[in-house]
């Protein structure tokens, strides 16, 4: 004798729904949906009272690959050139991207462009933009009558 688990037509219905989601879902893999590559070069941006930082990772790019802009004030922009390695033999795995890349931000205040500073160090980027006067917090005395 064949027995099966009566259930409600309801219930019926939402077993398959419930599993078919599955088998779609189990087709992305346990880490979900593919996720965009992220932006390079990765960027930190902070300020003080007198200036703006952005620090970027850029490893195996030269200073003479770089080109460093500052426009409307406010936006930041990196670009350059990471050049691809020349090997002879046969690569098992080139995960390092290579090409062109150009990066903008928007700086969280206005910035003098006669005032930047850049320093690559070890792969590393640090430019330093001074804020313009208007940006910069300015005290105000507040008289009596």
């Amino acid at each position: 004798m064949f027995l099966t688990r009566w259930q409600p037509l309801v219930g019926n219905e939402f077993n398959r729904l419930q599993h078919e989601m599955g088998q779609f879902f189990d087709q992305f893999g346990r880490t979900g949906w593919p996720t965009p590559a992220p932006a390079f070069p990765a960027l930190n941006v902070w300020e003080d009272e007198h200036n703006v930082y952005a620090e970027a990772e850029l490893p195996g790019i030269g200073q003479d690959a770089l080109q460093i802009t500052v426009s409307q004030g406010d936006q930041l922009t990196l670009a350059g050139e990471r050049r691809p390695m020349e090997s002879q033999g046969v690569w098992h795995r080139q995960e390092r991207g290579h090409g062109r890349f150009s990066r903008t931000v928007q700086l969280p205040a206005l910035v003098n462009p006669d005032q930047v500073e850049a320093r690559l160090e070890h792969g590393v980027l640090l430019v330093t933009l001074a804020k313009s006067e208007a940006a910069k917090p300015r005290r105000i005395t507040v008289k009596s009558e």
